[in-house]
């Protein structure tokens, strides 16, 4: 790839975590759109055929972070839209079960990882004075998530840092949004990683939970779908804070908003099958 010709009307789309899932999705409506695409993973260049080049980085690390927006920005000049993809779930388990080290290992990538992206892009946003910045978050960055409390927190943290980002960086022409997706057909859940805490007080209810966390995804919508809200969002004239994306996600939204608390509580527990538990 080269840099933009004089007058190139292509957009720069930066995307993390596009190998699989929602990230290689987004990627490839992005450049189905007209995007110049670069995706990102740890593991770099895959073999098979995409319509975006793909860069090895790991959000985790500060330098490689640096080294992969810098490369984007050599080779084209600029950067116009950044989507922070890349992060890690942990399989049901009680906030008990995960040592310190493990929840500063979600953290790191879901929540930090975010940070050094928009650090990284930033400065080359405000000297273009435009840019967007698209964080996937979860519907469990606005309502609680028992037996997920860890990867829910690290959304939770997405949510507050966009919404302030956003207000500060509009003065350079920048525009920061959070999409929210539900139950998402997608690897994110299936690579899970285990608690690395387990207790057995915890075991019945992680079962149970387990089981009905599965129920969902199974029957959650593709990632396609949250693609084209992140497209929608990348090409707004004027863009919302939040796209709440997924069957339901709306009403879900609206209950944790205007429902009373005890009737938000009550419809948790019996979705997640957590009344079926005796109380010892």
């Amino acid at each position: 790839m080269h840099r933009q010709s004089e007058g190139s009307q292509a957009k720069i789309a930066l995307v993390t975590g596009a190998s699989s899932g929602i990230g290689k999705a987004t990627a490839e409506r992005l450049a189905k759109a007209g995007y110049r695409v670069y995706g990102t993973s740890r593991r770099g260049a895959q073999a098979d055929q995409r319509p975006f080049e793909m860069l090895p980085l790991d959000v985790t690390s500060d330098e490689s972070v640096q080294v992969a927006v810098s490369e984007v920005t050599r080779r084209e000049g600029r950067i116009d839209l950044l989507v922070n993809n890349a992060g890690f779930s942990l399989a049901p388990a009680g906030a008990e079960e995960s040592s310190i080290k493990q929840v500063q290992s979600i953290f790191d990538t879901n929540f930090f990882g975010i940070v050094r992206m928009t650090r990284a892009v930033l400065p080359h946003m405000r000297n273009q004075r435009s840019g967007r910045i698209i964080n996937i978050g979860s519907i469990v960055g606005f309502l609680p998530a028992p037996y997920m409390a860890f990867y829910a927190a690290t959304k939770h943290a997405v949510e507050g840092y966009s919404e302030s980002l956003d207000h500060e960086v509009r003065t350079w022409g920048i525009r920061v949004t959070v999409i929210e997706p539900a139950g998402t057909s997608t690897q994110i859940d299936a690579n899970a990683t285990e608690a690395d805490a387990k207790l057995d007080v915890y075991r019945e209810a992680r079962a149970v939970v387990g089981q009905k966390l599965t129920a969902m995804i199974e029957n959650g919508d593709g990632p396609g779908v949250v693609a084209d809200v992140v497209l929608k969002a990348a090409s707004a004239a004027r863009p919302k804070m939040r796209y709440t994306v997924g069957r339901g996600a709306k009403t879900l939204r609206w209950l944790r908003s205007l429902a009373p608390a005890s009737m938000v509580d009550a419809a948790l527990r019996k979705q997640m099958g957590l009344n079926t538990l005796v109380e010892r």
